[in-house]
């Protein structure tokens, strides 16, 4: 069991026994069976934790009936659901994630939600990647907004990537009280390649 596998199990652990369901729990935790796996993801009135559970196991493993339900849990509230989902998501490598993952990073409607799936872009490296951070990153510029942890992980994410496109927004970002650090190293690496 890896690091992230463990940290989901025990989270997940706490939420099924609060439910009362831990036999079921032990269950999805033991099984083998791909199928039994998919099953939960389509079965009604399964609870949250079974899915996430399912979802995970099954990307991670690299099949891609996770998909829809690990691109849900990237979108969820609960930034632990995020990290697991992302982390699933990168192992499945379905060429559907860098699309989902830029619309999510792009939904002005979610911009609270979004710093995973800023994150994932990062990761993936995808011809989605750059534009979509670009396209977040300008939006929230402005030293009031709140969602500057956002616009942290968009700039600390074109850093990485590299790519010229980002040298205008950078510049444009060291003003900003909480991104001007970021945003000099950032343009130190665009530099230096």
């Amino acid at each position: 069991m890896d690091e992230e596998f463990r940290s989901l199990a025990d989270r997940l652990a706490d939420e099924a026994d609060a439910a009362g369901e831990s036999a079921a729990y032990r269950t999805l935790l033991a099984t083998e069976d791909g199928e039994e796996l998919a099953r939960v993801l389509v079965e009604p009135e399964r609870p949250l934790w079974a899915r996430e559970m399912a979802a995970f196991r099954l990307g991670c493993d690299g099949d891609r009936r996770a998909f829809e339900a690990l691109v849900l849990l990237l979108n969820h509230r609960d930034p632990e659901r995020c990290v697991s989902a992302a982390h699933a998501l990168v192992c499945l490598g379905d060429p559907r994630t860098p699309r989902a993952a830029a619309a999510l990073a792009t939904n002005t409607l979610r911009t609270a939600y979004a710093l995973l799936p800023v994150r994932l872009l990062t990761a993936l490296r995808a011809p989605e990647s750059v534009p979509a951070l670009m396209s977040t990153l300008e939006r929230l510029l402005d030293p009031g907004d709140p969602h500057w942890r956002v616009a942290l992980a968009c700039v600390e994410g074109l850093g990485q990537l590299g790519d010229e496109r980002a040298r205008p927004l950078l510049a444009a970002a060291l003003p900003h009280p909480r991104l001007g650090g970021a945003a000099r190293d950032a343009l130190g690496r665009l530099d230096a390649v």
